[in-house]
C-alpha cells in the first residue's frame, strides 16, 4: 500500500466521489471530485499532504460556494420555450359556441376547447375573438 504514491489516492477518491455524483445526481459529489483532482494535481508536483488537503478543501469550497448558487439561479427561471397548456396562455381564440361564467367552447390553436369567462358577468357571442388567460384541466378561462 506505501508503494502507491499520493496523486494515484486522490485520483481513487475522484473516482470514487464520481460514483455517487452519477447515481444521486448530487452535483456537490463532482465538485468534491474536482478538489480531489487537484489535491492529485498537487501530490503528482511533490507538495505535501497538508497542502493537498488545503487545496482540497479550498478547491471543493470554492466551486460549491460559485457554483451551487448560479445553478440554483438557474433551476428558479421559467423555461424560455412555453409547452403544453402554457404554451396557450396569452392566445387569442374565436368563440364557436356562447361563452359565460358557466361554460361555452371556443377555438383556441385549431382545437375545440371547453371554456368559461373569468369575469362571470361577462358573456362572449359566437365570432368573438378572446383572450385565453388560464388553463384549467380541459377548460380555458378567457376575457
Amino acid at each position: 500500500m506505501n508503494d502507491i504514491d499520493a496523486w494515484v489516492w486522490w485520483l481513487i477518491g475522484a473516482a470514487a466521489l464520481g460514483i455517487p455524483l452519477v447515481m444521486t445526481a448530487m452535483p456537490e459529489f463532482g465538485m468534491l471530485a474536482v478538489g480531489a483532482v487537484a489535491g492529485a494535481i498537487l501530490a503528482g508536483l511533490g507538495f505535501g499532504v497538508v497542502v493537498q488537503v488545503l487545496a482540497f478543501v479550498v478547491v471543493s469550497v470554492a466551486l460549491i460556494g460559485v457554483v451551487r448558487p448560479i445553478a440554483a439561479r438557474h433551476s428558479a427561471q421559467r423555461p424560455r420555450l412555453a409547452t403544453g397548456v402554457e404554451a396557450l396562455k396569452g392566445k387569442q381564440a374565436v368563440v364557436t359556441e356562447r361563452v359565460d361564467g358557466s361554460g361555452g367552447r371556443i377555438k383556441l390553436a385549431g382545437e375545440v376547447w371547453s371554456a368559461r369567462a373569468l369575469d362571470v358577468d361577462r358573456a362572449y357571442e359566437v365570432g368573438q375573438e378572446v383572450d385565453v388567460v388560464e388553463i384549467e384541466g380541459a377548460t380555458a378561462i378567457v376575457i
